[in-house]
């Protein structure tokens, strides 16, 4: 059983305990996941939109918000 500390008091965690700390765990994982694919998206739209205004190519709407913030 995984140990919990409240107040200076260490125990084992209850099942119910330990199942939503599981869950919790799950919870931010994929939240961190999505702000790293949202960071990604926005990472390569910018990169692909410096690269068109080099060569004249149009912009997406989601390489101009990345560019300037839109």
């Amino acid at each position: 059983m995984t140990k919990i500390n409240i107040n200076g008091i260490v125990r084992d965690m209850t099942s119910a305990e330990e199942t939503q700390l599981a869950e919790d765990r799950k919870i931010l994982a994929d939240a961190k996941k999505i702000r790293d694919d949202e960071r990604t998206v926005k990472n390569n739209n910018k990169t692909s939109g410096k690269a068109k205004l080099k060569s004249g190519d149009a912009l997406t709407d989601a390489e101009i918000s990345a560019l300037f913030g839109d």
